[in-house]
C-alpha cells in the first residue's frame, strides 16, 4: 500500500460517531451533539485540500483505504472514488457507505460509517485534544481492486 495523504484531526466533548451511513471530518473547533457523524474536529484539510495526486485517484473510481490511528488504537475501512466527485468543500470530507455525492463527498460506498468505528477509538475521541490521523493508502499495484 502506498501512502496518498495524510491528514490529522482532535478530539472533542460531542462526538458521538452514531451515524448509520457517514463519517465526517471538520475543520471546525467547535461541535453540537447533531453531528452525530463527525469524527475529528480542527482537521488540518477538507476536500479541497488535498494533494493533487489522491484527487486524480478518487476521479479515477480507485479503491482507497483509510486507516484511523490515534495513539495505539486504529481502525479502517475501504470506499471508492468517483469521477464526480467535485470535492470541491473547503470545510468538510465526509465518507459515505451510499452513492451520495455533493461538494463535502470524498469517497462513497464506503464499507464502515460512524457507528461502526471501534468504540475503544471513539471513546478517546471525546477527549478535546487527542490527535487522530487519517490515511489514505492505496494498493500500489491496483487501485481498482
Amino acid at each position: 500500500m502506498a501512502i496518498l495523504e495524510k491528514i490529522s484531526a482532535y478530539g472533542h466533548e460531542n462526538i458521538l460517531c452514531t451515524h448509520s451511513t457517514t463519517i465526517e471530518i471538520t475543520k471546525e473547533k467547535s461541535l453540537t451533539k447533531k453531528g452525530n457523524c463527525i469524527i475529528g474536529s480542527n482537521a488540518s484539510k477538507a476536500c479541497f485540500d488535498l494533494n493533487s495526486i489522491l484527487k486524480k485517484k478518487i476521479q479515477e473510481e480507485s479503491k482507497i483505504k483509510i486507516t484511523l490511528r490515534l495513539e495505539d488504537l486504529q481502525d479502517s475501512f475501504y470506499g471508492f472514488g468517483s469521477k464526480e466527485l467535485r470535492l470541491l468543500d473547503k470545510n468538510e470530507m465526509v465518507f459515505r457507505k451510499s452513492t451520495f455525492i455533493c461538494d463535502r463527498t470524498v469517497l462513497i460506498n464506503c464499507t464502515k460509517s460512524s457507528e461502526d468505528i471501534k468504540r475503544e477509538l471513539i471513546e478517546k475521541l471525546k477527549v478535546p485534544g487527542n490527535k487522530l490521523s487519517i490515511i489514505f493508502e492505496i494498493n500500489e499495484r491496483n487501485g481498482k481492486q
